[in-house]
Parts: C-alpha cells; structure tokens; sequence
C-alpha cells in the first residue's frame, strides 16, 4: 500500500515510516506538517494518508481540518487519523462521511504494533476502524434523534447489537431468528435512519453512531 504520514514529531514519523516499511508498505512521502499536503497528495497518489490532529503552526486542529479537507477534494484516499487528541468538531463530520475508509485511533492507546498494522491494513481494505474511546467522547448531550422514533422494538434490539459490533449471524443466535429475517430488519432500519447504501458497509457505523447517541434504554 502507499502510505503519506503527516505526523510532526521527528522520531514518531520516522518510527512509522520504518515501521510501515518493514511490513511491506511504501511510504510515499513523510511531512512534519500539512501545509504541502495536497501537492503532495496529488503528486504521490497515496492510498492511505496517516494525520495527526495538532500540527504546526498553532498546534490545535490543523491536521484534522486537512483530514476534513483532504476527504472532500480526494474521497478515494483512505485517511487514518493517529493522535493523542479527539477533536470533537472535526471528528464527527469525518465519521459522517460516507467516503473512502476512516480510521481515528489514539496513540496512547495503541499498545500493540501487530493490531496497529492490522487495522492500517483495514482501513485501506475500505472498513472503518474507530477507537472506542473516540467514540465515547463524540457521544455528547444532544436531543433524541427523531429517526429513532421509526424504528419497531424488534428493530431497536438489531440495532442495540450492531452498535455492539456483532455480525448478522450472531444477532440471529442471540435473537433467536434467522439470518434472513436479521438482514430484513437490518435493511428496515437503514431506511428508517435515511442511511443510504454505501460500498463501504460504513452504515452500520453511522447507524451505531446515532444508537449510541440516543441512548440504549429505549
């Protein structure tokens, strides 16, 4: 896979890019900030750019702003946001997208190289890979979304497992249902929920998002 980081601490980036190269990957381009991160980009058709979400000059969220920037004007390039930060703004809309693949995970909380790569593999493969944590702090107080006013309680509970990252197979065992009917609710509630049919399965986030947002004791 080619790989562009944008990462301005000197020993992180040049960690990932001894890193990413060992396991196979070409790293097309290293930066320590994002001002020539769309020339670049354009220049070395990367199939997946590494960010961090505070990067010079005011070290607050120029790198996610790019991330931001970067999905609208190349939707085909893979992003990874790696950072010790979740910029709430910023994080949402991208987790709205339903382009590319995403992944936001937290530096602090990547403990393992093996899963660290595995989930670069992933997002490149078109999934979308988010660290619970990131999740939990973009969940803030707002009102109950209407949408989840549509959906049956049958629907309700298939939506409750899939926040749980449980597959069509293990919701029809816990349900005690076939697969057949799971995929029918499923496909109910994604009409109910205005989630239009994407090729990167990122519905079931995005359905997950608005569940966990709600709240689970409906």
């Amino acid at each position: 896979m080619r790989i562009l980081i944008c990462e301005d601490s000197t020993l992180l980036r040049e960690g990932l890019v001894r890193l990413l190269d060992d396991a196979g990957h070409e790293v097309v381009a290293a930066l320590p900030d994002a001002g020539a991160l769309m020339d670049a980009v354009a220049t070395s058709t990367p199939d997946l750019c590494i960010l961090d979400v505070r990067l010079p000059p005011t070290f607050t969220d120029e790198g996610i702003r790019a991330a931001v920037h970067l999905r609208a004007a190349h939707p085909e390039v893979a992003v990874l946001v790696l950072s010790q930060y979740v910029e709430e703004r910023y994080a949402g809309e991208l987790i709205s997208t339903q382009s590319a693949a995403l992944g936001y995970l937290l530096k602090d909380r990547v403990a393992d190289v093996g899963d660290f790569l595995d989930a670069v593999e992933r997002i490149g493969a078109g999934a979308t890979v988010l660290d619970p944590e990131v999740v939990a702090q973009l969940l803030t107080r707002r009102g109950r979304d209407a949408r989840m006013e549509r959906l049956t309680e049958r629907e309700r509970s298939v939506l409750a497992l899939i926040a749980e990252g449980k597959s069509n197979q293990a919701i029809a065992q816990t349900l005690f249902v076939t697969e057949a009917s799971v995929e029918k609710h499923i496909t109910s509630l994604f009409q109910k929920l205005d989630l239009e049919q994407d090729e990167h399965g990122n519905r079931r986030v995005l359905a997950a998002l608005i569940h966990w947002e709600n709240g689970t004791n409906r």
